[in-house]
């Protein structure tokens, strides 16, 4: 993962990229809360030692979260009658 690039725009964030937080891989999930107070929501990828969600305000967002360009729009899913299968890789 040697081409991260930082996040310099908080609504530059959208569900069609890959983000690297500490280490792990995530993608942007939603962002809730007042405007003065917002709360971005990230879930990690499958295979990942983290598994919970991660919930970070903007000043975390913009020090702790970088992107992974080599890995955009990778995330889309299958929907068939029975059910909904994501791909992730």
């Amino acid at each position: 993962m040697n081409d991260l690039h930082p996040i310099s725009c908080i609504t530059l964030l959208t569900q069609a990229k890959t983000y690297q937080i500490d280490g792990t891989l995530c993608q942007y999930l939603y962002s809730e809360g007042s405007i003065k107070h917002p709360q971005y929501w990230f879930r990690p990828l499958p295979a990942q030692r983290k598994i919970a969600d991660l919930k970070l305000n903007r000043d975390k967002v913009l020090r702790k979260v970088y992107e992974v360009p080599a890995l955009y729009r990778q995330h889309h899913a299958i929907v068939t009658d029975t059910a909904i299968q994501q791909s992730l890789f």
